[in-house]
């Protein structure tokens, strides 16, 4: 496998530079993953100065292994780790990570997540089919006289957003506020974010929470059938939510609820059209859908890393790590990866191979995959079978950041 020229590699380190920024490599990460896998699948990325797991076995173990984790500081203080500060420009932010679903551990991760459980269950899921449904049609037959969309924007954008606000029970009308607030938010999980990116973050964390509030106070003043009335009164071994844990867990599910799913319908939609595979036998029946939507996710997953801390020595693929040390895992990558998928960069939705791991593994594994994978289930074979001859009418704009993997437009006529 040739190294593409806007990176290097040093197989004997197995340390890699590589700009993040280069549109040639999130232009088309997979090139650079085939890359990876052919000569240096756990590397040093010395521009961010961490080691980084792109094979298959290794991310899965490291999801699962209790060794590594998504919190530090309930075991070793900042003092101890040698950790900067928190920013005081960055308070409403942190204050709304504190009590993420993404960023805890056991035992207040098992509390939390067994609050929120069982509305994301698949039984219960799929329970909003129909809604999801008539949503799809209704938004296609919006343009599906006019021979040509921007398909994020009239479509990808608004099914996510408002299938998990109608779950939590936030009015549908705010939807576009909802995208705003977390489009700025999520800025803060790229590399190489700017000051001003973390002031919008700051400003959308403050303003996102306090709206949250208010709506935590409605809820308990007029219960509701909903997510978060739920949440407000649902107690796991005589301990309820605190106002700050709700505020956390509403704004985390609301954003991992959609961001990553406009992205895959996207990517998706994009790959199914340069496959040149024929969309009626793509999506003939149940089955062969469900098929599609994992082939899809496994070469063009939405979200590409996830980091975890070392929470005590551990030795990995022959690089040791103390106590406090970050590493992170590939998703992306590891669904790649040759060992465990034959002719890995071709899309290929007869495969029987190993699942993908887009939604992680282990105790963090998406809690909203089961609503991720319906959404994708129902909407794909509507948008295909309803706008017949769909084809590319520009090239895509992919995203300028890594970490997510999305596009910015994509124009489509038929």
């Amino acid at each position: 496998m040739t190294i593409p020229p806007f990176f290097s590699i040093d197989p004997a380190l197995r340390h890699v530079s590589l700009d993040a920024r280069n549109p040639a490599f999130y232009g088309n990460p997979n090139a650079v993953y085939a890359a990876l896998h052919a000569h240096c699948p756990t590397f040093y990325w010395t521009e961010q100065k961490q080691w980084f797991f792109t094979g298959y076995d290794h991310v899965n173990g490291l999801l699962r292994d209790r060794r590594f984790g998504r919190q530090i500081l309930h075991i070793a203080s900042r003092e101890e780790l040698g950790l900067a500060e928190p920013m005081a420009h960055l308070e409403s932010f942190d204050l709304s990570e504190r009590y993420s679903l993404l960023e805890l551990e056991p035992p207040e991760h098992t509390r939390l997540r067994t609050l929120v459980n069982r509305a994301f269950v698949s039984r219960h899921v799929e329970k909003m089919k129909p809604e999801l449904t008539e949503l799809a049609n209704r938004l296609i037959d919006g343009f599906a006289d006019k021979g040509e969309v921007e398909l994020l924007s009239a479509f990808a954008d608004i099914i996510p957003v408002t299938m998990i606000a109608r779950m939590i029970g936030i009015p549908e009308e705010m939807g576009p506020q909802l995208l705003a607030w977390s489009h700025a938010y999520v800025r803060m999980y790229m590399f190489g974010r700017t000051r001003r990116q973390e002031e919008e973050a700051e400003r959308a964390a403050r303003e996102f929470s306090d709206y949250v509030r208010t709506v935590i106070a409605e809820r308990r003043a007029e219960p509701r059938d909903d997510l978060l009335t739920h949440m407000i009164h649902t107690e796991h071994k005589g301990q309820y939510l605190t106002e700050e844990e709700l505020i956390s867990t509403t704004i985390v599910l609301l954003n991992a609820g959609h961001e990553a799913t406009v992205h895959q319908i996207g990517n998706s939609v994009r790959t199914i059209l340069d496959s040149g595979c024929d969309p009626a036998e793509l999506f003939r029946d149940e089955a062969a859908t469900e098929r599609t939507v994992e082939e899809t996710l496994r070469i063009c997953a939405p979200v590409h890393i996830f980091q975890r801390w070392a929470l005590e020595p551990a030795e990995i693929d022959g690089v040791s790590f103390k106590r406090g040390d970050k590493v992170s895992l590939i998703l992306a990558a590891a669904n790649l990866d040759p060992a465990k998928f034959t002719d890995p960069l071709a899309f290929r939705p007869d495969r029987n191979e190993a699942p993908n791991l887009s939604f992680g593994a282990g105790i963090h594994f998406c809690i909203g995959a089961p609503l991720a994978r319906l959404e994708l289930n129902v909407v794909l074979p509507i948008l295909f079978e309803r706008l017949a001859g769909l084809r590319l009418a520009k090239t895509p704009v992919v995203k300028d950041v890594y970490h997510f993997h999305g596009l910015d437009r994509l124009d489509l006529r038929w």
